[in-house]
């Protein structure tokens, strides 16, 4: 699905109801999911680390995470592929490797890796879609954790054994676990979208609704802009 194509020509009162009409749910979890086994506890002194996670389209992945407390940084872009093929046009064919992510900058003394991957399971996407999510479809929509290093490797592994332990959706969770190899920074007109384009309906639709679950579900980590 090209989501570029969907226009923005909608009024302001059309697209509120189609946003309540519309055929969006969030993740069928078990509200709140447990927390992760395996974590690392908050760091004494301010820093940065960075996490790569893959969600469907990088859009609403992007603008949930530019909410959560302790992220210094969120960029679009592409993961598991070469540089080669680390376009959206090539991407889009959804034969290069590539799954659209995000990359996450964070301060490791306010937020820990395991709460990002909490709030990438609760809120971010739905992780029992296989190859899709929402209304877009292909490879490059996957759910994938890319895993920058072994400890990021057995938090996710860990946390995702755990939800399924749990039987926290009622469909198996297909995500991957996957080393990280290289991450490929998406066009200039992808980063931050949600932000610039608020009323366009895709975003409507799909990704505000994910902002809103953020702030209901995790009000201790949701920052406002």
């Amino acid at each position: 699905m090209n989501r570029l194509t969907l226009g923005t020509s909608l009024t302001a009162s059309a697209i509120v109801a189609v946003a309540v009409l519309s055929t969006f749910s969030a993740p069928e979890a078990a509200s709140p999911l447990p927390n992760p086994s395996l974590d690392e506890p908050l760091s004494k002194t301010p820093g940065a680390q960075t996490a790569v996670l893959a969600g469907g389209c990088f859009w609403g992945v992007e603008g949930v995470f530019e909410h959560v407390k302790g992220v210094t940084r969120v960029t679009s872009g592409y993961a598991g592929g070469s540089a080669e093929t680390a376009t959206y046009e090539k991407v889009s064919g959804g034969d290069t490797g590539h799954a659209e992510s995000v990359r996450i900058t964070y301060d490791p003394s306010r937020v820990t890796y395991g709460q990002l991957l909490k709030v990438y399971f609760s809120v971010a996407h739905d992780p029992t879609e296989l190859n899709r999510q929402g209304p877009d479809t292909g490879t490059q929509y996957r759910s994938v954790v890319f895993s920058a290093n072994d400890e990021q490797k057995r938090v996710a592994e860990a946390y995702i054994a755990k939800l399924q332990a749990a039987h926290a959706f009622p469909r198996p969770i297909v995500t991957q676990v996957t080393p990280l190899k290289g991450f490929y920074e998406a066009e200039a007109y992808h980063q931050d979208y949600l932000a610039h384009h608020p009323n366009q309906p895709y975003i409507v639709i799909n990704d505000l609704p994910k902002i809103a679950h953020l702030q209901r579900e995790f009000p201790a980590l949701y920052v406002g802009h």
